[in-house]
């Protein structure tokens, strides 16, 4: 098995009584307080997260925006100077070899957050494929990230900067911003459906403001969280997670991220042809949300039947904290995904009715 690998913040974890478990060969706090409360939090207030083990891949090049138009799928050049947008890096077939999100930092330079399991098969990936004046780096080490998400994550984070937030809309970044003393990148972006920032910085610089932003936040609420509230406030907000609602196997276009996918685009990505194909023809199969009608939990792996028939597999499924509803996100032939329709999943050799529901399951109010 090797080392677990630890972030720059590993040692911070214990002061806040941290419960660590292996999460693809990191050892990570899956919760701090508990998930329910640490989940109401970033709802409610805002939440502290340590995602320090996320990639950070540099493309760098005359040639940098000709080859990331051939990698991704989304529309590279619509990007920005200050801008960040969600892809897919897909396989010919159209399967996914990771989803990501790029910044682009001006001056023929991106920086691709990938995640953490994947950071070397991209790396690999992206090498393979690079052709022309382009330049890529694996920066992991030389990142840490930590995440401030909920309501009150502007309020909390204002209190340590000159910089006005108000300024950095969703989905933009600016470099250099200073909180607290320490020069950091900042992203108003995040994985939880909440408002919120992604702070990208040296280690030593992460460790410092973990400190700092809780100690700003105590009066408000703010609470360090882990992985068990991460997972569950990106499933309610029906936000897709690799090796479970994408893979090699479900292509964005089934796990309903269309959105970044642009065929229409000139460059001819990697996956065009497939994902066209599948656009053109409609799909055989997408992911879906469904509740349980009967008790029991929809997880991971769970099998679906309509009558006799086999129809799909549950991606994700938990009780979520604050509502107490069992819910799942499927993959689900595509003649049973009407909003409505009545499915059984196996839970233990017993089938257990559900319905297919709308998702996301969460939307804040904006």
């Amino acid at each position: 098995m090797g080392e677990l690998k630890k972030t720059p913040l590993f040692e911070e974890y214990s002061k806040y009584g941290a419960k660590t478990i292996d999460f693809g060969g990191w050892d990570l706090p899956v919760q701090f307080s508990s998930i329910k409360e640490e989940h109401e939090a970033v709802r409610e207030r805002a939440g502290l997260f340590d995602v320090s083990h996320m990639g950070e891949i540099l493309v760098e090049g005359n040639d940098a925006l000709q080859f990331l138009q051939k990698l991704l799928s989304n529309d590279i050049s619509k990007i920005p100077v200050g801008g960040a947008q969600y892809n897919a890096m897909c396989y010919e077939n159209g399967g996914v070899v990771d989803d990501l999100i790029v910044y682009f930092l001006g001056d023929k330079k991106y920086l691709l957050v990938v995640n953490a399991a994947n950071i070397e098969k991209d790396f690999e990936w992206m090498k393979e494929h690079a052709e022309g004046d382009v330049t890529i780096t694996d920066q992991s080490d030389e990142y840490a990230l930590i995440a401030l998400q909920g309501p009150l994550s502007e309020e909390i984070l204002q209190i340590l900067t000159e910089e006005n937030l108000s300024l950095i809309k969703p989905f933009t970044f600016k470099e250099n911003v200073e909180i607290s003393g320490y020069q950091v990148l900042l992203s108003r972006s995040g994985y939880t459906g909440e408002d919120g920032f992604e702070l990208y910085g040296a280690p030593e610089a992460i460790v410092a403001l973990w400190t700092k932003i809780l100690d700003a936040g105590k009066d408000k609420g703010l609470i360090p969280c882990g992985l068990g509230a991460r997972d569950t406030l990106r499933f309610e907000a029906g936000l897709p997670l690799y090796g479970q609602e994408l893979s090699k196997d479900i292509s964005p276009l089934e796990a309903g991220i269309g959105f970044a996918v642009k065929v229409q685009k000139e460059a001819d990505f990697i996956g065009k042809e497939a994902l066209k194909k599948q656009k053109e023809e409609g799909l055989s199969r997408k992911i879906v949300g469904i509740e349980m009608i009967d008790k029991g939990i929809p997880r991971h792996g769970y099998k679906v039947f309509k009558g006799d028939t086999e129809i799909g597999v549950v991606t994700t499924g938990t009780q979520i904290p604050t509502t107490k509803r069992n819910l799942g996100l499927a993959l689900l032939n595509i003649e049973y995904t009407e909003i409505g329709t009545e499915v059984e999943v196996e839970i233990r050799n017993k089938r257990v009715k559900a319905q297919v529901v709308q998702k996301p399951f969460y939307k804040r109010e904006k």
